[in-house]
């Protein structure tokens, strides 16, 4: 998902390029060590990086380059990637899908910017690998194939780790978990990962986790009538945009700020304007300041979805939703056009972008409550799915008093790592609370910013978006 940074609940040290996190440490509760299931061989993982050349040396971000080494390459498939080996490293791999994802072709910088803000991996002692991917756009397995390749880079070219951790951010989380699911044994038998840490996670699956964007393109054309416009071609709003109609973010910006003046404060508005951004946020049930961020996510991602992924049928829909807490419920539901998802579209999204629950090693979570982006109640809808899979035992959730999605705490992510390798090397399963209790250690090393809320259970995922019509 689009990163949106508003202001946090809590203090955190200002970092460039990113927010500050939570840290080191985490165990407690004991509890046997779960046994994998078996693995059938169509999971095996494939050699991808049999030809790969090594990578050369790079520089690291300022912040690290007097704690570590940097290696930066280009692999088979066109994907970029970035390494960072600490000095005093811990013989633990970090291997990171970021999230977005971006549109067009991928571009070095990407990694570059990735590192910077998950330096506190390395501060921590980990070694620290992220692929920009081979392409931009919504393709999920394509995805997490880059990440296995870089895995396979790393150990034939770097180093051997002891341990591999496949850290999955927003829509890489679930880049992460795909791949966890496609690649489980590698062709000595070894798990290619140990463990799964998911971070501010899209986890419902395509199908399900962007229903609330087609709700905002239907309701915004009802009250601003300016997406299209009506001198423009008119063309169904489920599709984000026609192959063929040239429109950038700048041009998307304009007309949002010119039916709502998001780029005003609200008492600067009129009130018409300020009327039609509550009716958003009151039936959508989303902040005003996240609204032009996933509007850019409904108009050109789902164009690449529509026209790269789903062979031109689109998805989305919103047959069946009974839309509220607008002034006149009635009226809104009548008037906003209807979209029945495309069956066979659904079924092809589905099949990459939708996690099975079928993940052999320990996963941890770790959701701001009040994230803007990625809801929480996402992680309930992936709570089922990993139950349904028969991975239930080994799914353990957390959550944060932060209002933040693209970074949490610097103290968190050392907190959630150590207790996720305690899980996999001792078999000790960590709880909520014992992590929440095991996070201000760290506050020492990394600084303020613990925020557990160990006793949060997040609602399903229809008490926050709208239950539809399914093909």
């Amino acid at each position: 998902m689009t990163s949106l940074q508003p202001p946090a609940l809590i203090t955190r040290t200002a970092l460039p390029v990113r927010l500050t996190l939570v840290a080191l440490a985490g165990l407690a509760a004991a509890c046997a060590p779960v046994q994998p299931r078996a693995t059938p061989a169509s999971q095996s993982v494939p050699a991808l990086a049999t030809q790969e050349v090594a990578p050369t040396a790079a520089a690291c971000p300022k912040e690290l380059s007097a704690i570590a080494r940097c290696l930066a390459g280009q692999d088979s498939a066109g994907a970029y990637y970035l390494i960072a080996m600490p000095t005093a490293w811990n013989q633990r791999l970090v291997l990171h899908a970021h999230g977005g994802p971006a549109l067009g072709a991928p571009k070095p910088e990407r990694a570059v910017e990735d590192l910077e803000r998950w330096s506190i991996m390395v501060r921590a002692g980990y070694a620290w690998a992220g692929s920009t991917f081979r392409q931009g756009g919504v393709e999920v397995r394509a995805a997490a194939e880059d990440t296995e390749r870089l895995r396979q880079i790393f150990v034939k070219h770097v180093a051997k780790p002891q341990r591999t951790v496949l850290h999955g951010q927003s829509w890489g989380a679930s880049v992460a978990a795909k791949g966890a699911e496609m690649f489980q044994r590698t062709a000595d038998g070894q798990r290619p990962y140990d463990a799964v840490l998911l971070t501010s996670g899209v986890l419902a699956g395509g199908t399900r986790s962007y229903d609330f964007r087609t709700d905002l393109r239907v309701v915004y054309q009802y009250l601003c009538n300016n997406h299209p416009r009506p001198t423009e071609a008119a063309y169904p709003l489920n599709i984000g945009l026609p192959r063929d109609v040239a429109m950038a973010q700048g041009d998307l910006q304009a007309r949002l700020n010119e039916c709502l003046a998001l780029n005003k404060p609200a008492a600067e508005r009129t009130p018409e304007q300020q009327r039609k951004v509550q009716t958003l946020v009151d039936v959508l049930r989303i902040p005003a300041s996240s609204i032009q961020g996933h509007m850019n996510w409904a108009t050109f991602h789902f164009r690449d979805v529509v026209q790269h992924r789903t062979g031109g049928a689109s998805p989305f829909g919103n047959m069946g939703v009974v839309y509220k807490g607008s002034p006149d419920d009635a009226a809104l539901n009548a008037g906003v056009q209807r979209y029945k998802a495309d069956p066979q579209a659904v079924a092809r999204f589905a099949e990459d972008t939708d996690p099975t629950g079928r993940i052999p090693v320990p996963v941890l979570t770790v959701k701001g409550v009040d994230d803007p982006t990625a809801f929480v109640e996402l992680d309930a809808q992936f709570k089922a799915t990993m139950e349904q899979g028969g991975s239930g035992a080994r799914l353990v959730q957390t959550f944060t008093r932060h209002n933040t999605h693209s970074y949490l705490s610097d103290p968190t992510y050392p907190t959630l790592l150590t207790a996720l390798l305690r899980w996999a090397d001792e078999g000790v399963k960590p709880t909520p609370e014992s992590i929440a209790q095991q996070c201000p250690a760290n506050e020492a090393a990394f600084g303020k910013g613990c925020a557990f809320l160990p006793d949060y259970v997040p609602a399903p995922l229809v008490s926050r978006v709208y239950d539809r019509t399914r093909p």
